[in-house]
């Protein structure tokens, strides 16, 4: 097993390497995880308000606009 140790030693590119090592294998993987119970209420609540009509629906601009005036 790798030790916390094992990575602080690593440079960056060696780290970052790693790290898309580690994604490649993950993302290759069949097996899906199991999505914890708070994603489906969350899910569940965002339906429920598309279906009530309560939802606020934004474009990619107006996301980005939100996003930028966070940053701000």
């Amino acid at each position: 097993m790798i030790k916390q140790s094992d990575i602080e030693a690593m440079t960056l590119e060696e780290r970052l390497r790693v790290m898309e090592m580690l994604w490649d294998s993950v993302s290759r993987s069949t097996v899906e995880p199991p999505s914890p119970e708070w994603h489906g209420k969350i899910l569940s609540s965002r339906l429920e308000k598309l279906k009530s009509g309560k939802a606020e629906i934004l474009t990619i601009e107006q996301v980005k606009a939100r996003v930028s005036k966070r940053r701000s």
